[in-house]
């Protein structure tokens, strides 16, 4: 870090600087088979035509490497959409990064899947909208998608590379959490991730279709509690419950330009996924920077990390180093201010209104159809 960044400023307000990350998130393509309702991705999708070219991305991977990242996210939309996926995924490896391909599993057929792991792919990580055909298609949108990724489940168990199955839970598929946790088993999943939708981008755009209510949450927590007791040694069910009904708020992404960046399809570089939200904060771009410069200097990372920019109640809290006042793009949504207490928290005047709004929206017993995510090509 440039020293000429902390001149002329007290040395108690001082921001610390940064440890190396230990992740990077690639979201090498936007492109994507499956049109899912709680879709992360931001509302305004990056085309084909500005995404990184083959050397942009292995200099990026070079510079991760570089920089002490160890595990390396490569993400989309669905990654195995781009045709250089192999060659990226052979020079990630070789610069010694731990990959992990995050895929829909359609598309893959097993030649693909042959040569990524030829390639030196280490883990995958595929998505599960539901446990049978049906709440599969409601949910991504796309026909025959639940046979798809259950042949594909099996195909990389029985190549032996480990495999995540990832569920994100919301009131279209809660009801198939214990279905969910069994299909885990029965494809030979090591890990299995429940993970409630995060309210924001086209999540945010569907919320009153998706917002499952509180006695569902906690039937859910149980069922989880009970399954992680009875298979031990078998699957790690991992689970982040809905922050709506939540007392405090989590860690966003591990602090804020603390533990990991992303990479947009266009070359952003973020502090979290959905940073873009955020509009008015200044991303830099691995065309422009460097991946340690940006980690280091860039504005995106210094708006938000540390302490320095919070506001009470999060200025004297004693928890503002445990959670460094929750999600910055939770706080933006739901309150408009960026710096905001995530009103997650019960120390946020807006606690009980976020409450209220949940119950109330997740009681509306037919919300409406939820709008399905599309992508453009250009």
């Amino acid at each position: 870090m440039s020293e000429t960044l902390l001149e002329d400023r007290p040395a108690a307000q001082a921001k610390p600087v940064p440890q190396p990350p230990l992740g990077l998130l690639a979201e090498v393509t936007h492109r994507c088979p499956l049109r899912c309702t709680y879709c992360s991705n931001p509302l305004q999708l990056d085309p084909k035509s500005v995404e990184l070219d083959t050397e942009t991305w292995k200099r990026v991977f070079t510079e991760a490497a570089e920089l002490g990242v160890i595990h390396l996210h490569m993400s989309g939309g669905e990654p195995t959409a781009r045709r250089d996926i192999v060659e990226l995924m052979r020079h990630a490896a070789e610069v010694g990064l731990y990959t992990n391909l995050i895929t829909s599993g359609l598309g893959v057929n097993e030649e693909k899947l042959d040569a990524l792991i030829e390639a030196g792919c280490d883990h995958i990580q595929l998505s599960m909208q539901g446990a049978d055909s049906g709440i599969t298609e409601l949910v991504g949108g796309t026909r025959g998608a639940f046979d798809k990724k259950q042949a594909f489940a099996r195909a990389v168990v029985t190549r032996g590379v480990p495999l995540t199955l990832n569920a994100v839970i919301h009131r279209m598929n809660i009801h198939q959490v214990p279905d969910m946790i069994e299909k885990a088993v029965e494809f030979g999943a090591k890990r299995l991730e429940i993970a409630h939708t995060q309210y924001y981008g086209w999540a945010l755009k569907n919320r009153a279709q998706l917002m499952p209510n509180r006695e569902d949450v906690d039937r859910t927590i149980e069922e989880v509690e009970t399954a992680r007791e009875k298979l031990k040694g078998t699957l790690v069910i991992d689970a982040v419950f809905p922050d709506y009904y939540a007392r405090y708020p989590k860690l966003c992404n591990g602090g804020w330009g603390t533990r990991t960046l992303s990479v947009t399809p266009a070359g952003k570089v973020l502090p979290c996924h959905a940073a873009e939200t955020i509009e008015h904060l200044e991303f830099w771009n691995v065309r422009d920077h460097s991946l340690s410069e940006t980690w280091y200097e860039g504005p995106a990372f210094e708006a938000y990390r540390g302490t320095d920019w919070m506001k009470e109640p999060c200025r004297s809290c004693e928890r503002k180093h445990i959670d460094y006042g929750g999600c910055r793009c939770q706080a933006l949504a739901l309150t408009g201010d960026a710096a905001n207490t995530d009103p997650v928290c019960i120390k946020s005047p807006l606690h009980d209104k976020v409450g209220e709004m949940a119950t109330m929206e997740s009681a509306v017993a037919e919300p409406g159809p939820a709008t399905y995510r599309g992508f453009r090509a250009g």
